[in-house]
This record gives structure tokens, sequence and C-alpha cells, in this order.
């Protein structure tokens, strides 16, 4: 055996040393191997960690015994039966051996800490596997030792009980209480009935036989060590500083233990006028370890769970909890003042532990009220309750946010209790209540405000998303509040809004995180009142209007007095708080009247102060990158929101005023190593994205002045001009230097190209869409214009069609200038094509595709021929590439979205009546396989959606071609033959899939799909008529076995003019037919 033990120890000692990279991974795998037989070699791994050389000295490294006690554990962890006699006796004699050398008479592995938990855990293993059957006995042989006294090296009083032994017993009890009864460390586990049953047998039998003996000798080692505390800290010199600390550290590993046991064993034990008046000494002691072990031990005594309500309640009453944790948060808070700006976070853990104690005993005290119980443990509770409620207001006024939010559980049930009863009476709020809400509104104000001394620009994101959070919360504490008395909520948010508006406006300094909170109190007041009308009901009281009246009055909303939120967004205004000097609160006043823009139709005077605000220093001129990134979308958001009440005359100016910030530049990113996608990278900047709401914007400003068709052109080209000369000017360069994707200088005319075209095609953005149906009097964009951006446009894809970025930009900015100018760009669309598909990538399909389905909706006739050429090339790659396997989710989630694109481009061609270019000359000999794989797709029960959209198609298509043919008529709508195709493939369809067993109709995609069915049968019998009705009630369904009574049922129901009928009936024949079956 020795040479096998020798041979672990070199296995771990290699194991250890990566740098013998030969054996490294051999001995590795070796003492896995080790490690996985533990049944067998645990008798290698007991001497290891236990054995002495003759000279007292632990034979092996601490890595070699660490190993061993893994080697152990694997062995006990797993072990539900009882150990053989011999195994018993062999581990028990060698543990209790080693406690005896290395505890009472020993350093307690003072050199290498970590093998005293290891060994603790190992311990506690062997307990749980011997203790009912074998080891009865334990505790008391572990007490036996710990009455083992031994001087421990200082001057100081020593103690009966050894210091070792009894920190092994606490971490031995500890690791006990967590095998046993801790939920987190059992849900952590998978689960294992027998272990689950074990453990259970060991809770009952500690609590039979040990508990009371383990609870006195853990009360009397704490009570001794802390009495010792007492004295040594009247003491001074190094020794009693040692002492101090040994005996420090007894306490609390001994209050840890005694909590760690009070949820499992007899309440009674644990809670008796001894241990209250010990608990409570401390947790008031200047140790702030055994402090925060106390806390977390009183919150387990009041979080037990006990059968009877009264018996929780008696509890309670005992600990008086409520009155000394009042008494500790007064104290807390006023060493809090006392430290001013000195931070000592142990002392805040420690007011966030009160805290939660506090959150406990009010949701204990919260369940009592709630549960079925007697009127008077119910009354009593209520009443305890009242008296701990403004105490969980001080702890929610906290400064720090850990602090504040650990009453959160509580408060939230309260306040939901509170909404509860409010619900089911009409009594006005009681004035206990009201008091309470109106205390809770003032801390929750106070809570949503940042510390005077933070910066959001310089904190953590973290600390900034920390603070987001705790705004949530606290507004659903502030909804919740809303909920309960409305008028109380609204009423305590404007007035606290106005007031700091007020102070502004008349010139009394104000702290930059007030003037925020009260600019952010007008923002959210649209959510919470509830109460407020829609659009500009909500900022005047005006009158109803009728709606269904044809000629609907012209009001002039500014006769009319503001809402309560129109008054606050007017003196935010007029306040000129947007000149606050600190960003944030600008950018707080920015997002809100962006929010708003309803107001300023009701009150236009604001509009201009507003308008000045956004464009200068305070806002788009602003020096700061970031906050002028935002306010290009607030701004946009606001000239889109307000463009009607923008005089044509001033959007000339306000373009002017932001010309400086249109010119386009290239931001250089810092490229990662290895970064190959350098173009990628580029496009990707968060700066040019916002600035492309300028774009647009100047677009909606222009469009304005339409009643002046040369006004409009020549503003229109002082924007699009310098952009494509700046256009030119960039592909120039393109042809003259190529492009080397490793120089960077290459790279940057190419994306200057994407990054122009990309603008251009938002000024057309703003623009109004082209109407379908043009009407009397109406005054056309300068279409000339954008036919000259489209034509510069299409001439840098030409010569630039080999880089994804210029096509994507390209098919946007199409996109934008076709629903402008409509079918005065419709020239442009074939050689658009050609080159958009002269260098195609994959992940291009899709968005391709989805261009196409706008061109469709735009152009309809204009656009046959183009689609005639293109669509028989696009079916033979898309059914190639819907063909090829799948490997892995990303090429999944690509399959999926290309063919929901494609069916999609399919029905939408069928939807403009433009079918012909699937029968044309052209691509007529590609119609029945088109035909085929549609058939396909409708019954792959894999993919609901496309099942969904496949059975669209085939109804679009019976709508198409399925009418009949009539003879001597040239102009036919109906495919001759098409009519076999329907009775011979599309009908058996439509009655297999439903009746496939993989067709589930749990699923809501799948029910979907049915419905689509539906309205398939339903097309195909009203397309054919008396034709169908026969063909199904004598000829097919027959054939399917139907009784005649139930076809006959069946045809009729299809027949209805009402969908819903057809489609209720059908479904529920295939649920029942599943039942059946």
């Amino acid at each position: 055996m020795s040479s096998e033990i020798e041979q672990i120890a070199q296995a771990i000692a290699i194991a250890s040393d990566p740098s013998q990279s030969s054996l490294h991974q051999q001995a590795l795998q070796f003492i896995s191997t080790i490690q996985q037989n533990a049944s067998e070699t645990w008798r290698l791994a007991l001497p290891i960690f236990v054995n002495r050389d003759p000279e007292g000295r632990k034979s092996y490294t601490p890595q070699t015994r660490f190993f061993a006690l893994r080697v152990l554990d694997e062995f006990l962890d797993n072990r539900f039966d009882p150990l053989d006699d011999e195994s018993f006796n062999t581990i028990q004699q060698s543990l209790m051996s080693y406690v005896q050398t290395e505890y009472v008479g020993g350093p307690a592995e003072s050199d290498a800490p970590f093998l005293r938990n290891k060994f603790s855990h190992t311990l506690t293993l062997f307990f749980l596997c011997t203790y009912i059957n074998q080891w009865p006995s334990f505790f008391t042989d572990l007490f036996t030792l710990i009455r083992s006294t031994v001087p421990d090296g200082t001057t100081a009083p020593t103690t009966s009980f050894n210091r070792h032994v009894c920190l092994l017993f606490f971490h031995v009890v500890l690791e006990i209480s967590g095998e046993v009864a801790d939920q987190t460390i059992k849900a952590a586990r998978s689960w294992n009935i027998t272990r689950h049953q074990r453990d259970g047998r060991v809770r009952d039998a500690v609590r039979e036989q040990d508990a009371a003996k383990v609870n006195e000798a853990v009360l009397l080692i704490i009570s001794e060590a802390a009495e010792r505390m007492v004295q040594l800290r009247k003491m001074e010199g190094e020794d009693a500083k040692r002492g101090l600390d040994a005996a420090v550290e007894i306490v609390d590993w001994g209050i840890r233990t005694f909590g760690s046991y009070v949820g499992w064993i007899d309440i009674n034990l644990t809670v008796t006028p001894t241990t209250v008046n010990l608990m409570f000494g401390m947790l008031a002691d200047n140790s702030l370890p055994i402090r925060l072990a106390t806390s977390l031990a009183i919150l387990r005594i009041v979080s037990k769970g006990l059968k009877e309500p009264g018996d929780k309640l008696q509890l309670i009453k005992v600990l008086s909890l409520g009155q000394v944790l009042e008494a500790l948060e007064a104290k807390t808070r006023q060493q809090q003042i006392d430290r001013g700006d000195d931070t000592d976070e142990g002392e805040e853990s420690y007011r966030e532990a009160l805290g939660r104690m506090l959150n406990v005993l009010g949701l204990e005290l919260t369940k009592l009220i709630e549960e079925p119980g007697t009127e008077e443990v119910c009354s009593e509770a209520t009443s305890y309750l009242e008296q701990v409620l403004p105490v969980m207001l001080r702890f929610m006024a906290d400064e720090y946010d850990d602090t504040a939010s650990t009453i959160f559980p509580l408060l939230q049930v309260v306040l939901a209790s509170y909404k509860r009863d409010r619900r089911s009476t009409t009594e006005p709020l009681s004035e206990s209540r009201r008091s309470f809400l109106t205390s809770l509104l003032q801390v929750i104000l106070a809570k949503l405000k940042w510390e005077e001394r933070s910066d959001p620009d310089d904190s953590d994101d973290d600390d900034v998303v920390e603070f987001d959070k705790m705004r949530k919360d606290l507004r659903t504490f502030l909804d919740s509040v809303l909920a309960t008395d409305q008028d109380l909520a609204t009423g305590a948010v404007q007035s606290l809004a106005m007031h700091t508006i007020s102070l502004f406006r008349n010139g009394i300094p104000l702290k930059w995180n007030d003037a925020e909170l009260g600019v952010y109190l007008v923002f959210i007041f649209g959510e919470i009142n509830k109460s407020g009308g829609k659009g500009r009901a909500a900022f005047c009281h005006a009158p109803p209007i009728d709606k269904t009246a044809k000629v609907k009055p012209v009001l002039d909303y500014s006769e009319f007095p503001l809402t309560s939120h129109g008054e606050m967004l007017l003196a935010l205004v007029q306040s000129g708080i947007a000149s606050y000097p600190n960003k944030h609160v600008a950018l707080q006043y920015f997002e809100t009247v962006a929010r708003y823009t309803d107001f300023f139709k009701v009150r236009k005077e604001c509009i201009l102060p507003t308008l000045e605000a956004m464009i200068d220093a305070r806002g788009l001129h602003s020096d700061d990158q970031c906050f002028r990134s935002r306010l290009y979308y607030l701004f946009y958001k606001f000239i889109k929101e307000d463009r009607q009440e923008i005089p044509p005359d001033l959007s000339a100016h306000i373009i002017d005023s932001m010309r400086d910030l249109l010119p386009i530049t290239v931001e250089i990113p810092e490229l990662e190593e290895g970064e190959t996608d350098i173009l990628g990278e580029i496009i990707r900047s968060a700066n040019f994205d916002s600035q492309l709401y300028l774009f647009e914007t100047t677009g909606i400003l222009t469009s304005l002045t339409f009643k002046t068709p040369e006004r409009q052109a020549s503003l229109l080209l002082s924007l699009v001009k310098p952009l494509m000369d700046d256009l030119s000017t960039n592909l120039q360069m393109y042809r003259e230097r190529g492009a080397n994707p490793e120089d960077m200088n290459d790279m940057i005319p190419i994306a200057k190209v994407h990054h122009i075209i990309m603008a251009l095609g938002n000024i057309a953005k703003g623009f109004p869409d082209y109407p379908t149906v043009i009407p009397e009097n109406y005054i056309m964009p300068p279409l000339e214009v954008f036919l000259e951006v489209a034509k510069a446009i299409l001439v840098c894809l030409e010569a630039m069609n080999v880089f994804k970025i210029v096509r994507d930009a390209t098919r946007f900015a199409f996109a934008r200038i076709l629903a402008t100018a409509g079918p005065t760009v419709a020239s442009y669309i074939p050689p658009l094509m050609g080159n958009l598909l002269a260098h195609f990538e994959p992940s291009e399909l899709v968005d391709f595709m989805n261009f196409i389905g706008l061109l469709i909706f735009r152009l309809n006739k204009d656009l046959f021929d183009v689609l005639d050429q293109l669509i028989g090339p696009l079916n033979l790659h898309i059914t190639s590439l819907l063909s090829q396997p799948i490997s892995g989710t990303d090429d999944e989630r690509a399959h999926i979205e290309t063919k929901k694109a494609y069916l999609a481009l399919l029905n939408n061609i069928l939807a403009a009546k433009l079918q012909g270019i699937f029968t044309s000359e052209r691509n007529s000999s590609n119609f029945e396989p088109l035909l085929e794989s549609m058939l396909g797709l409708a019954e792959d029960a894999s993919d609901p959606s496309s099942q969904k959209a496949a059975f669209v198609f085939f109804n679009k298509c019976v709508i198409c071609w399925g009418k009949p043919i009539v003879e001597d008529v040239s102009d036919q709508e109906g495919l001759p033959g098409f009519d076999r195709f329907i009775y011979e493939r599309i009908v058996p369809l439509a009655f297999r899939v439903p009746s496939s067993p993989s067709f589930n109709l749990k699923d809501g995609q799948v029910v979907v799909a049915l419905q689509e069915i539906c309205h398939l049968l339903q097309a195909i019998i009203h397309t054919r008529g008396q034709e169908a009705y026969t063909f199904f009630l004598s000829a097919f369904l027959p054939s399917q076995n139907w009784p005649t009574e139930t076809a006959l049922e069946f045809v009729t129901k299809m027949q209805s003019t009402d969908p819903k009928i057809f489609r209720k009936y059908f479904t529920d024949l295939i649920r029942s037919s599943r039942r059946i079956s």
C-alpha cells in the first residue's frame, strides 16, 4: 500500500506543476481515476491525510492531503447505507485520532487554513453516514474533546474550552445544518429521494437525541467567550489584543452556528430569556462580525415557521424586536450623520442587516394579518405593523440604496394590501394610512433624486444601471400609491415639480440634482396621471369632439384652460430651465418636451423658445458629443410630431441654423488586433447613426414649404447638392486609389460613399409618401431633384457594387426615394436590380426580397417586366438554398428567415395581381416546380409560420387561376388545367395536413395555420362554385369514408359567407377526430 500511496503523492505533485508537460496530462488522468474509484481508493486517501512521520510532522504536503479529503468526500457524499464495521472503525479512529493530535494538542492546520474547512466538510459527511446507526455518540465524543484544556500562548485569562475544537464543532454543526436543512444548498443539487429521506432521518434524530445538548454547548461557549471579551477589552498589550481576537472569533462563529439551526430545532430551546438577552446584547456589540452574525440569527428566529398564528405572535412579542430595531436605527442613523462624508462600509452593512431584520419582521406580521386566524391575533399584528412602518420608512430614506432596498419586499406587500382593500370598499382612506402614504411619497420623491456629489458621466456603468433600477422600483411603489389615492400621489408630484421650477424661475439657487428631479417629475407625470386625456386633451380642458360629425369644428386650443400637466409643462418652458448649467438637467428637459409634443399644439407660443434651446449651445450645438447625439434624435422627434405647428417660413431658418452639423466625416475606429472587417467597424459608428436623424429632420422641414414649389426645390437642392458633390469626389478618389482592404485610407472614400447615400435616403424619408391616388390640386415634391439624387446613387452603385455596405445603403436610399417620388424613378429599377445582384452575399437575400416587396407595393404594374426577368433565377437560387442541410443554430435561423421572406414575396406578387410573371413565356417552365415546392412547405409541420404562409399562397392561387374557363372569352382570368391541380393536389393536402399527428393544435401558430386551411377550402368552393360543391359531396368526401350526413353538413358550412362559422366548425371537427382516434 505504501508504494501506491507514494505513487498518488507523486502524481499530485506533477499535476500541480504544469511545467512538467510530458507527464502533466498523464498525472491528471491518474488522479482523476483515483477519485472516480473512491469506493476502493479511500483506504489510500485516509493515511495520506492523517499519517505523520516519527517526529510528528505531517507525511505529505497540504495539496496532497487536500486531494485525499476530496477522495474521502467522494466516497462518503453519495453513500446512504451504513458502512461495514471494519470501514467505520478505521475511519472513525483515524479521524478522532487526528482531531486529538491536531486540534486538541496541535495548531489546527494553522499553516494551511483551507484544510480546516475541508476537514469540517469531510467529518460532516462521515457524520451523515453513521450518526443514526453507528455513531450516535458523535456529539458526546466531540464535547469530551472540547473540554480538554491547553495553554493558548497568551498571558490573558484562559478558557475552560479548547478554542480549536470549539471552532471545529461550530464548523461541523454549520455544515450539518447546511446539508440537512439549507434549501439553497438542496436546490443547487440534483434531486435524490434517498438523500432527501436520509437527511430527514438525521434531522429527526438530532432533534430527539442531541439538539438540547448541542444548543446548550453552543450557548455556553458563546457566553464564556463573551465574558472573556469584556475582560480583555479592559486590558492593553499585544497579548490582550490576540486574546480578544480569538474570543471575538469564537463568539462570531458561535452565533453563526446558533443561527444555522434555529430554523430546524425546537424553538423552546433557542428562544429563552437567556438567549434573547444574549442575542440582543451581541446585536449592539462593538465587533461588526458579531453584530452581523447576530442579526442573521435573529432574522432566522423571526422567520421560523410555526403552526399556530398565536405562537408566532407570541414569539414576536417576546422578542420586542420592533422596539429594538427602532432604537438601533436611530443610533446608526446618528452615527451616519456624525461621520459626515466619511463612508464606513462595514457600518453600512450593519444598517443593511438591520433593514433586512425589519423587513422580515414586517412580512411575518403581514402574514398574521392576512392568514385566517383569530380576530385578536389580526388586531394585535396590525397594531405591531403600524409601529414598524415609520421605522421602515426611515430605512427606506437611507442615502445608501442597498440599505433602502432591504425593506422593498415589505413595502410591496403593504401597498398591495392597501390596493386590495381600496378596491373592496368605497370608504375614504383612513387617516393613519393617508398619513403613512404622505410620508412614503416624501421618501419616494427624495430617493428619486441623484446624489448631489454624483455625476452620471463619471459614475461606473454599473452605478448608473443601479440608479436606474432604483428609480424603476420607486416608480412601482409610486404607481401603487396612485392606485390607492391618485389625488394624493399626483398632488405630491405636481407640488414638488412646480416648487422646483418656481425656485429656478425666481433666481433662487438650486442644486443640480434638485433641478433634474423637478424636470424628471414633469417627464413622468403623463404616465402617473391616469385620469388625464389623450392627445391635446391631456394638456387642456377642451370640449369633446364628435367623432361621427362629418364636419369637425376647428378649435383654438389656446382659449381653453390647461390641465395640471399642461400647467407643469408651461411653467417648465417659461422657466428657462433648459439653460441650467448642467447637461443632465438640460437633457431631462429635452427628453420631456420631446415626449409631450401634443402640449405645443395647445400652447404654440412655447414652440419657438423650445426650438431655440434645442438648436443653440444648450442642445444641438453643445460641445458634448454624447449629449449632441441624443439631441439629434429628440430634435427630430419634436419636429416630426409638431411639424404642422411650425410656420413654413421658419423651416429655412431652422435648416440654416443646423447646416454646420450636416457635413459628414468618417470616424476611424481603434481596431482590435486581428480585426479584418475594417469597413464594417467604420460604418458602425454610433455618431453617424444619430446624425442621420438630422438629415431626416431637414427633409421634414423642407417638405413643409410645399406651397412654394420653387422655394422648396431650391431648399432641397441646397441640402443634396453638397452631398452629391462630396459623393462624386469620393467616388473619384476610390477610382484613383482602388481598395486595399488592409489600408485604412483606401477604406475611407468607400465608407464616405456609404454615409452620403444613407444621408440622401434620410432626407427623402422626411418627405410624405407619394399618394396612391393623386388628389386634386396635389402639389408634388421636387421630383426632378430626387431623380438627380437617384441617378447619382446609381452611378456610385455601378462603380462600387462589389461592396456590401454600398449595396445595403443603396437599397435603403432607393426604398425611401421610391416612397417619396413614386413611379418617377421607375426607369432606374432595372439597372438598380442588375447592380444589386451583380455581387450578392447570402446574408443580403432576406433584405433583398423585402426590398422587392416594397417595390411591388410602390410600383405595382410598372414592375412587371423587372419581376418577369428576376423571379426565375431567384426561385432557383432560393429553392437550392432551402434544400441544403442545416448545421448549427445560426444556419437554422437564417434558413427560417429566408423561407419567411420568400413566402412573403410570393404572396405580395399575387396580392398585387402580378401573377402573370409565373406563367409568362420566360417562366412557365418553372411554374410546376414552384407549385411542388410550395406543396412541400405546406406539409412541413416543423415550421407552422411558413406552413401558414404556404396555405395563404394557395388561397391566392385559387383566386387568381382557379376561376372557371368560359368559352369564347378572350381575356380569361382562369388558368387551363389549374382546376385539376386544385382537386388532385390542393384539396387532399388541405385534409392530410390537419390529420397528421405532428399537427399540434395546442400550438397557437398551428391553430393559425388551420384557419388558413379553412380560408383555402372556402376559396375553392366560392371560386369553383357548384362544380366544387359536387366534387366534395359526391367524390372526395365519400372517398375519405365520410358519412353522407356529415359530408352534407361540412359542405353546407363551407359555403357560409361568414368565415368564422366554418373556421369554428372545421377546428372542432379536427379536435373531435383526434379524440376519437
